[in-house]
């Protein structure tokens, strides 16, 4: 899934405006210009769209974080290396931690968009990489969780 495509979504589902989105990133202390921030919200069939690099997202959910659990003292913000990159995973887990989403929270958000998962599915996926129970996030999993999220705090589109 496009980084960009998670961005949008997540905005959405969030109702978060370019200010709002600006200032998410300040916690952070990230500077987003607002030309680049559209550029990257943008078609990708558009000639002035740019990728959302890993390190942007992250930063964003870090932030995101911040903005809906306040900052933890003694913590920074860490980022990513280059070449490093954000797993479905990583995102779901980042998400889960800003929105403070229990497993039964985020088992409704997946039946509302029509994706059910047992427990024990939703449970690998937040398991270490090298348990032998862990799972990987597939994109249509991602893809369905955003989509829940939006008919989740915005009823009013369907």
């Amino acid at each position: 899934m496009l980084l960009n495509d998670v961005m949008r979504r997540l905005r959405f589902a969030l109702s978060l405006d370019n200010t709002a989105t600006i200032n998410i990133f300040k916690l952070v202390d990230y500077s987003l210009e607002e030309e680049y921030l559209m550029n990257m919200m943008r078609n990708e069939e558009d000639e002035k769209f740019l990728p959302c690099r890993d390190k942007v997202l992250a930063l964003f959910l870090d932030a995101l974080i911040i903005s809906k659990r306040g900052r933890k003292e003694g913590t920074i913000v860490t980022h990513l290396n280059p070449g490093e990159r954000l797993s479905n995973n990583d995102i779901l887990r980042k998400i889960k931690i800003a929105m403070n989403y229990q497993q039964d929270d985020m088992m409704k958000i997946l039946r509302t968009a029509g994706f059910p998962v047992g427990k024990g599915e939703l449970t690998a996926l937040f398991r270490k990489s090298d348990h032998r129970s862990y799972r990987v996030c597939g994109d249509q999993l991602l893809r369905n969780f955003l989509q829940g999220m939006v008919k989740t705090n915005r009823p009013d589109i369907r």
